[in-house]
């Protein structure tokens, strides 16, 4: 199969690789149709991560069931799904919570696993045209009958839309409230667009990329340039001098300033002083634990200079963390069915899998216009392997039918 590899920093190239196949009972194959580049890959793409050459990334995926494992028992063949990023078991401690970005089984020594993403376990990523998915019937969500049609807004419930929910929800956002967004990346907007659909009275979006801001103004947010002047100031006089009642932080690490230096703890500090006393802060922006090519020896081991006096004086709360995606999928998946919500207004661009190394550089560079890209791996020489792997694979009988059941 084609599947994009990373090869190191700033290195990643289309390769033939071997074909994703089943591998245990619960196990499906999904042939990829939609599968988009995240402002998180852009992290391993520059080698800020710790990921190995070789690896095939992507973890924000959508496609076709074209196999099943012999105990697979409510997804079938032809089901159209969007898979979340987090691979969970669906039984351990913290899935059962619904806390499936925290899955303890899926990565053996550590809380969370997902596809084709450094430290995330040895799940290959999906900017392919084949993807292992394993637990299937927990990991998929099956699409409505609008699943084509819609299939620029269903891609974007693999990660960024519930990501951006995820911050208003860690927030505590409720109908009313102003609400203050810093970062209008695909994640930010998102956030902004879930707070309005939570009900915020008021939404300001704070970047300094004209084409992002432009996007936040479009869904009905108050844009505010960073580079014009102090973000915590316009968000005060914006608020009558009280700070929004709401804060997300969806930056990050690399967080930089007007002149491009970087300061991992600028949009975290400035949403504490942003956001009025007894507020909450949903941080979505990833944080790492290590950072090879951060400039200090704190920042290297994710060590940052967090304004705790700061926060501690003014009562605020803070969430964290990634998206427990099931949590939010299915409902955000309504909305979209039902025409409430489309969350692909960010797209940009959507270009064959074979443009994908170029679309790295473009959407790395934060060039103009390059908001969202979404990359179609389909290919007539998967659609002949697809065939030939239906003709060929041994028809299981459903557990259901064992049981009785169907």
């Amino acid at each position: 199969m084609k599947a994009l590899v990373y090869n190191g920093p700033r290195d990643v190239t289309i390769k033939e690789m071997p074909d994703a196949r089943i591998e245990q009972p619960l196990d499906v194959l999904v042939r990829i149709t939609s599968t988009n580049i995240c402002g998180s890959d852009l992290h391993m793409y520059e080698g800020r991560t710790d990921l190995k050459p070789g690896r095939i990334i992507g973890h924000e995926n959508l496609g076709e069931i074209i196999e099943c494992g012999k105990a697979v028992a409510h997804i079938k063949i032809g089901d159209r799904v969007c898979v979340p990023f987090n691979v969970a078991c669906g039984y351990c401690k913290n899935c059962e919570r619904g806390l499936t970005s925290a899955c303890l089984t899926m990565n053996p020594g550590s809380a969370g696993a997902g596809y084709g993403y450094a430290d995330m376990g040895p799940y290959e990523g999906g900017q392919a045209e084949l993807l292992r998915v394993p637990y299937g019937d927990f990991n998929c969500l099956k699409l409505p009958e609008d699943a084509q049609e819609k299939e620029q807004d269903y891609v974007m419930l693999a990660d960024i839309f519930p990501t951006g929910y995820h911050a208003t929800e860690l927030a505590g956002v409720a109908p009313g409230e102003s609400v203050v967004i810093y970062g209008a990346g695909p994640v930010g907007l998102l956030a902004a667009y879930s707070a309005m659909l939570r009900g915020a009275s008021q939404v300001m979006v704070v970047d300094r990329h004209r084409d992002r801001l432009q996007l936040a103004q479009k869904i009905g947010a108050i844009a505010i340039d960073d580079s014009t002047g102090s973000p915590v100031e316009q968000v005060l006089e914006l608020t009558q001098g009280e700070g929004a009642d709401k804060g997300c932080e969806c930056v990050g690490y690399q967080a930089h300033d007007v002149q491009g230096h970087e300061h991992p703890n600028m949009t975290l500090n400035q949403l504490v002083r942003s956001v009025r006393p007894s507020g909450a802060l949903g941080i979505v922006g990833v944080f790492v634990p290590e950072d090879p090519k951060a400039a200090g020896i704190d920042a290297k081991q994710g060590r940052i200079a967090f304004d705790l006096g700061e926060f501690w004086s003014r009562g605020q709360r803070m969430g964290t963390g990634q998206a427990p995606v099931k949590a939010y999928n299915r409902y955000l998946c309504r909305l979209i069915h039902e025409g409430r919500a489309k969350p692909s207004f960010l797209v940009s661009h959507e270009l064959p899998l074979e443009q994908a190394p170029d679309a790295y550089m473009h959407f790395d560079a934060r060039e103009n216009g390059w908001t969202k890209v979404v990359l179609k791996p389909l290919t007539s020489a998967a659609k002949t392997r697809d065939r030939q792997r239906a003709q060929s694979t041994k028809a299981y009988p459903s557990p259901r039918a064992h049981w009785g059941l169907s």
